[in-house]
């Protein structure tokens, strides 16, 4: 008699990182108290909200905004526009944004949020509209030393730059230029930070340049494949490129592409460009579910969570992961690849350069200073180097993978601010 295996259950965002941080809360002994506070958010909000499209005609919209934990500062994270935007999918990167920010030493908690649509269904005028009325309906759940937006999947510069605009505009004219730092991210006519376009992207890189220091090697000549290549993947690829490493495969929503011999980033960012494409750039089509068993030296996922499973780890023959998205490896997948010995460099460290350019931002808006590009880089530099410094060190103390170790340094400096505060009665 023929017997059917129940289909498995993937593990959903949120759990993702539940699992994370009471794996890494374990590990480390995380005070019980501390514990209850951090496995749950402060705040989530949801908005509904009309706005009136070109044609004529009203769509309603539903925008999320989850703040959840400020015990080191306002919360800071992204706002993305995607069709996979829910409640599950905010707590989880808003979680993430909590480690990552206290990670990196900022005076920052997390939040995260956006709003459930396709971007590329929508005219300028119209995503203009969106994001005002969002802006509008979030009122004061937002604000320059309460909580931060910044972009994310699929938002860019002249967002925040409308953001900003719309929330100044609910301001007293003397109190806008106060609020000016509401958001971050911005264009720099418009506020906006030299560098903050390339600093997840370089930081993905520093991070890969340290770890090849510490194996007593270069990034030249190693081969690595991109998944996504908007604002995070291009700026890894180029600074990978200038490193002296090959990119041989890239993969986003528009297709596959391969090439052993190396691809140039500049030139695929041209092509792209002009075709709203990358399928099409070599003649040689590549199987999609294929990407991941490319063979390569190192692996940059810069696109969305959950990609990296236990259907595709085994395929994998690179020797490192850097995750430059949030969450691109589940429970599952991770077991596999470090069981075959396969280092992660965590999404908390590995992308952190984006929040530390933000921070950036956030203190040049505050202080009415100009920073230029080269003080940027530096600074960017040194603080993903002394992060990653720190986490190669508690792996070694704490004899455990390098997610869990990137875990306890953030767990454990919230930890220390409850400790010294105490609980408001």
């Amino acid at each position: 008699m023929a017997t059917t295996s129940k289909p498995r259950r993937r593990t959903g965002m949120y759990e993702n990182v539940m699992n994370q941080f009471y794996k890494a809360a374990d590990v480390m002994g995380l005070d019980p108290s501390v514990k209850k506070i951090l496995a749950i958010t402060n705040n989530e909000i949801v908005v509904h909200f009309p706005v009136k499209m070109d044609n004529g005609d009203v769509e309603v919209f539903t925008g999320y905004r989850v703040q959840h934990n400020n015990a080191l500062g306002p919360y800071k994270g992204g706002l993305r526009y995607h069709e996979t935007v829910d409640i599950d999918a905010a707590r989880a990167l808003a979680t993430w944004m909590t480690w990552k920010t206290s990670l990196a030493g900022l005076p920052y908690g997390g939040g995260k949020g956006g709003i459930q649509l396709d971007p590329k269904k929508y005219s300028q005028s119209e995503l203009e509209r969106i994001t005002r009325r969002f802006t509008y309906a979030l009122g004061e759940n937002i604000g320059p030393e309460h909580d931060i937006p910044a972009p994310d999947v699929n938002t860019n510069s002249q967002m925040m730059a409308w953001i900003a605009d719309t929330y100044m505009s609910t301001k007293s004219p003397s109190e806008r230029s106060k609020n000016q730092h509401v958001v971050t991210g911005k264009p720099v006519g418009s506020g906006g930070l030299e560098g903050r376009d390339r600093a997840t992207g370089f930081g993905v890189v520093v991070t890969l340049e340290a770890w090849a220091k510490m194996k007593g090697t270069t990034l030249e000549g190693k081969k690595f494949i991109v998944q996504g290549f908007g604002n995070v993947g291009y700026w890894a690829a180029h600074f990978m490129h200038q490193n002296g490493a090959i990119l041989v495969g890239v993969q986003d929503a528009t297709g596959t592409i391969y090439n052993a011999d190396g691809l140039d980033p500049e030139d695929l960012l041209k092509y792209q460009s002009e075709n709203a494409t990358i399928h099409g750039y070599t003649d040689h089509d590549f199987a999609s579910e294929k990407f991941f068993g490319i063979d390569c030296d190192i692996i940059i996922p810069a696109a969305l969570g959950n990609q990296i499973t236990e259907d595709n780890a085994a395929d994998i023959k690179a020797v490192v992961i850097a995750e430059g998205a949030n969450g691109p490896i589940d429970t599952e997948g991770e077991t596999i690849l470090l069981d075959r010995g396969i280092e992660i460099i965590p999404d908390i460290l590995c992308n952190s350069g984006g929040v530390i350019g933000s921070y950036y931002e956030w203190l040049q808006n505050r202080n009415g200073e100009i920073w230029s590009m080269d003080d940027v880089i530096t600074k960017l530099r040194k603080k993903l180097e002394d992060a990653f410094a720190k986490v190669i060190a508690t792996s070694a103390q704490f004899g455990t993978d390098w997610r869990t170790a990137a875990y306890i340094v953030a767990l454990t400096r919230i930890e220390m601010a409850y400790k010294q505060r105490g609980i408001f009665p």
